[in-house]
């Protein structure tokens, strides 16, 4: 039997803006199984990233249940959603957000000493990952000395350093020019390959989704099945 990583059930969210109620998202339903890989699209503004940050323990659903690992994240307390967080999932975003005064080796072995990995122990698995993304010369470097392509690189080098069960990424080559691009999307599905990572990626470039297992489409506050011939 296929192995659930994630689960939401019957997701809701809105907005209160002045008089208006704003529905973002209307009651979204979506199994993510291990190893699988999932492309999330749908119009500027259509709450993609409002449901990756849902999915991920990051903002709070209106209504509903996000199940993690079996456990329903929002129900948690904060200290039990963070560790839940840092165990279960990996994060990577269209910015870095690499932590300018630390190296590439220290950034990505952040989330290690979060959980009290001992020193050694998290540099030398950051080192290790930071190697198999190509970025073995560049361990000491800080942010402001990798290129955009490198920075990249880093941020899914940091993201899959905990060994997570699924990675949820938000538009994680919308920054980069097309061969950075292609390199850093074809390294996610390599690491998903090799590490049998669930992957979620929210993207607006259809080539993107193409390449993934299954494409989901939000319109209109709904998640439905988007079929290979885009309709």
């Amino acid at each position: 039997m296929t192995e659930v990583v994630l689960e939401a059930r019957d997701v809701h969210k809105s907005f209160q803006q002045g008089p208006v109620t704003l529905e973002v998202l209307r009651g979204i339903n979506v199994v993510i199984t291990a190893a699988e890989r999932l492309a999330i699209v749908g119009a500027s503004g259509s709450g993609k990233t409002t449901l990756l940050q849902i999915l991920g323990g990051l903002d709070r659903p209106s209504s509903g249940q996000v199940l993690v690992d079996s456990r329903d994240i929002h129900s948690l307390n904060e200290r039990e959603r963070g560790e839940l967080r840092n165990r279960a999932l990996g994060f990577v975003y269209q910015f870095h957000h690499l932590l300018p005064e630390f190296s590439a080796l220290e950034n990505v072995a952040m989330p290690l000493l979060v959980r009290r990995v001992p020193t050694d122990e998290a540099k030398e698995r950051a080192k290790e990952i930071l190697v198999r993304v190509g970025l073995g010369e560049r361990l000491s470097h800080r942010p402001h000395q990798l290129s955009g392509g490198e920075r990249q690189r880093a941020a899914v080098a940091r993201a899959l350093v905990t060994q997570p069960k699924l990675v949820l990424a938000d538009e994680p080559t919308g920054n980069l020019d097309g061969r950075n691009a292609e390199q850093v999307f074809e390294l996610m599905l390599e690491l998903n390959r090799e590490r049998s990572t669930s992957l979620v990626i929210v993207t607006h470039d259809l080539r993107i989704a193409s390449r993934m297992d299954r494409a989901l489409e939000i319109e209109g506050g709904i998640l439905r099945e988007r079929d290979r011939s885009g309709r």
